[in-house]
């Protein structure tokens, strides 16, 4: 079957794409839209075409199965021009999302319309290159450079209505979206057509608006290369001729397409997109999930239900007293009140997020929940008592989940009926925001319930990783030896900034330090008193040494750095030189790359080893739980990727 086909409505053509799932740029579909502008051409009975996609999407971008492949003609850039030069005017009409080379296709064509829901976008820089078909180019020339910079550098996709606003798309419709178009097509040639996007002007900003835009991009991009390459290219658009603009973006897209970083983000990429459907689950049907609790409305559990919220699912939030129980409630407010401040939701959104959770003390109101997840304090006599609870209040097949970062879930399920039904879900606060989500299950939990938390976390757009059982699992237990192993640099001399500035460098938001003193060097501590109190052998820290005397971080004005007053700022901390200076043993010098290769690599050796011990399933597994949980650099492609290539 074809998957570019031809229909008519009188005189206006209907070109439909149908190449499942995403309707992809294979090379087929390229050459169908290739025959199907020749066909259109010599048809003296069309005036006009409408390309229209079956299925879910629009063009949503490149085929995946080509990546790494030598291309094959008709190449994009090619093809773009050829339905911009076609005989008769082509109308896109969007629904789903026209991202990458689709919304390339899209802009060849005279107009573009679009249903309400739908969205474009250039995301190529998410990739480590730039857009290679006329995106850096014909994008500057329909909604001017500014909205370009925005669109092209940031590889974020807009809305039908802030594409309309833009100038990106020519209307925005509710409804039949092909009949729609079919009229918007009839009524533009009652008029004069606007010139192709290839030959529409141009404005070019001054030299200062580059300089402060390559400074932004620069921040945003944090080391990734193809943010500023972007940049250039639509500098090059705005300023030359589009054949020469052209051919600039083409060597760029050429350039980066085989560099480091380009080959870390496929990684990424790959790894992404098969996480949430994992091989082993593929034929394990989910439980229905449709109402859930949330014990515990601490600064976890707030997040925890205001995604389930913007899931939509309907939540009852459990607490000890009416005390708690109206923190949490404010707590789930304020999340949802700065969601409107930043204009992610509208205050009618808000209001509903809200209406739909239920606030108790009373566990019986868990009867009809189909999951509940405990996110109360991390001791197990009171997760151990919370489930006592759940087991008498909630349905037998209910889903009921642990919210625990470092404690034994066998433990915390010990005793639990139907323990089929048991699973750790470790969420990564805010819980809202943050990606990650450690799947965690117990010997006793079946195969349909950790499908379920599969199919949790696609409902709440995260990314998951099945975890093993060990202290840490595996974000946390990584996290414990880079902090250790700059621990072990600093006994030998070695800077605290230095450190920190190295891992910065590197790409992460902040070093291990500065990190510590955001969170607060307490949270580790107790941890390690508490195994201490229990008769684990555990060796003193640099960073109990500090809290000791107070030094708790940011929260108390000191940590590993000094704080002024309202400042988050870091400044080097002479008493804290003087505490640990009898720790002190070495001399050592090493420059930024190399702390941070050491650091990394330390990283990676505690990542084979959770491999080894089966604790985490694949590489990209542990790279994607450091992406999305630790701030590890996207664009390096996470630290088994990285001593992969070393």
């Amino acid at each position: 079957m074809s998957v570019v086909s031809i229909s008519h409505e009188g005189d206006i053509a209907i070109v439909t794409v149908d190449n499942p799932p995403v309707n992809a740029l294979s090379q087929a579909l390229r050459q169908g839209l290739w025959d199907a502008v020749e066909t259109l051409d010599a048809d003296p009975q069309v005036r006009a075409a409408v390309l229209i996609c079956a299925g879910r999407t629009f063009i949503a971008g490149a085929d995946v199965t080509e990546f790494g492949k030598p291309p094959q003609e008709p190449h994009l850039p090619d093809l773009v021009d050829r339905i911009e030069g076609a005989a008769k005017p082509w109308v896109a009409a969007i629904h789903g999302s026209a991202l990458g080379g689709g919304f390339e296709v899209a802009m060849g064509c005279r107009f573009r319309v679009a249903i309400d829901s739908a969205s474009v976008g250039l995301p190529e820089v998410s990739l480590g290159i730039v857009p290679g078909a006329s995106g850096t180019v014909r994008t500057p020339r329909l909604a001017g450079v500014e909205a370009a910079v925005d669109l092209v550098t940031s590889g974020k996709p807009v809305r039908a209505a802030k594409a309309l606003s833009l100038g990106l798309i020519d209307a925005v419709f509710t409804g039949d979206l092909q009949a729609n178009a079919v009229a918007f097509a009839r009524d533009a040639l009652t008029r004069d057509l606007p010139p192709p996007v290839s030959a529409r002007p141009i404005a070019a900003p001054d030299p200062g608006f580059w300089d402060d835009r390559r400074k932004a991009v620069a921040k945003a991009a944090k080391g990734a290369d193809a943010p500023l390459r972007a940049l250039d290219c639509l500098r090059k658009a705005a300023e030359a001729p589009f054949a020469e603009a052209m051919a600039y973006e083409r060597q760029t897209f050429l350039d980066l397409r085989s560099s480091d970083q380009a080959a870390a983000l496929r990684h990424v990429f790959f790894a992404e997109r098969a996480a949430p459907r994992p091989a082993h689950l593929r034929d394990i049907d989910p439980l229905p999930l449709r109402r859930a609790g949330v014990i515990g409305g601490g600064t976890m559990g707030a997040g925890i239900a205001a995604a389930l919220r913007d899931a939509g699912l309907h939540v009852t939030l459990i607490e000890r007293d009416d005390q708690a129980l109206e923190r949490g409630i404010a707590n789930l407010r304020t999340i949802f009140d700065g969601a409107v401040k930043r204009g992610k939701l509208t205050p009618a959104q808000a209001a509903d997020r809200m209406a739909g959770v239920t606030a108790t003390t009373d566990y019986a109101a868990l009867a009809d929940a189909d999951l509940v997840i405990e996110a109360v304090f991390e001791d197990i006599a009171v997760k151990r008592a919370v489930f006592d609870q759940l087991a008498t209040a909630c349905r037998p097949d209910a889903v009921l989940a642990t919210n625990t970062s470092y404690l034994d879930p066998r433990l915390i399920a010990d005793g639990l009926p139907n323990p089929h039904r048991f699973i750790g879900l470790h969420f990564f606060s805010p819980a809202n925001v943050m990606r990650l989500l450690e799947i965690v299950p117990v010997p006793d939990t079946s195969p349909q319930t950790l499908a379920t938390g599969f199919a949790l976390a696609r409902m709440l757009g995260k990314i998951p990783v099945q975890s093993g059982i060990c202290e840490g699992f595996i974000g946390n237990r990584i996290l414990k030896r880079y902090r250790a192993s700059a621990e072990i640099l600093v006994r030998q001399g070695v800077a605290i900034a230095d450190i920190d500035a190295a891992m910065r460098a590197h790409g992460f938001a902040m070093g291990p330090f500065e990190a510590q003193d955001l969170g607060g060097l307490d949270i580790a501590f107790l941890q390690r008193e508490g195994a201490r109190a229990a008769g684990q052998e555990v060796p003193e820290t640099l960073g109990d040494i500090l809290v000791r005397v107070g030094r708790k971080g940011q929260k108390t004005g000191g940590g590993w750095y000094d704080y002024a007053p309202g400042e988050r700022r870091p400044q080097p901390s002479a008493a804290v030189a003087d505490l640990l200076a009898g720790q002190i043993t070495g001399t050592a010098r090493m420059d930024r790359d190399a702390i941070a290769r050491h650091l990394v690599g330390e990283m990676a050796a505690e990542g084979q080893a959770i491999l080894d011990e089966g604790i985490a399933a694949r590489a990209s597994d542990i790279d994607l739980v450091e992406i999305h949980g630790y701030g590890f650099p996207r664009w390096r492609g996470g630290p088994m990727f990285a001593a992969a290539q070393a």
